[in-house]
């Protein structure tokens, strides 16, 4: 198997106020400058949620502490992951994330997961190509660990992200 980044890129929260919590994660992190990405669509083409299609909308904020960004996630419809998390725990931390080489070290991750009995609860592809996993983490003390697949054009967006911390 390829190998994965072991390092965490990203950790995410999930929260009903976004401003509440990145003014928190601001004190708390030092993040400077939070970049806003509203009514983010989640389709049912392209993700899955327990096994099934998934159609949902989450409002995200994204800022950056030293090199790992932080992600804020607030649901805004649809049955979700991130929905299901603030209704059964509250506010709270949700994931983190690892990078998977390419895309075919993102498949080969899934499928070593998936028969090590770690389930995949949602998955998908974003518009510009970012594919991204949850997998079950809760032995681990954090409710998912996500894998994902960064393509160029994204990546390029997360620089700018960064960028704006300086």
């Amino acid at each position: 198997m390829a190998m994965l980044n072991q390092t965490p890129v990203q950790i995410a929260w999930v929260t009903a106020d976004l401003d509440a919590t990145e003014r928190a994660l601001t004190a708390m992190l030092g993040a400077r400058r939070w970049v806003r990405m509203p009514a983010v669509h989640f389709s049912p083409e392209t993700c899955r949620h327990h096994g099934r299609p998934a159609d949902f909308v989450a409002d995200i904020s994204l800022s950056y502490a030293g090199d790992t960004q932080l992600e804020l996630i607030a649901p805004v419809s649809g049955e979700s992951i991130y929905a299901e998390f603030l209704e059964r725990h509250g506010a709270g931390l949700h994931h983190i994330c690892i990078e998977a080489a390419d895309a075919e070290t993102f498949e080969e991750r899934l499928r070593d997961a998936e028969g090590e009995g770690t389930p995949v609860v949602c998955q998908g592809e974003m518009p510009g190509g970012m594919r991204f996993a949850y997998l079950s983490a809760a032995g681990a003390g954090v409710p998912y660990l996500e894998i994902a697949y960064i393509p160029p054009e994204i990546r390029a967006f997360f620089e700018y992200v960064k960028q704006e911390q300086q």
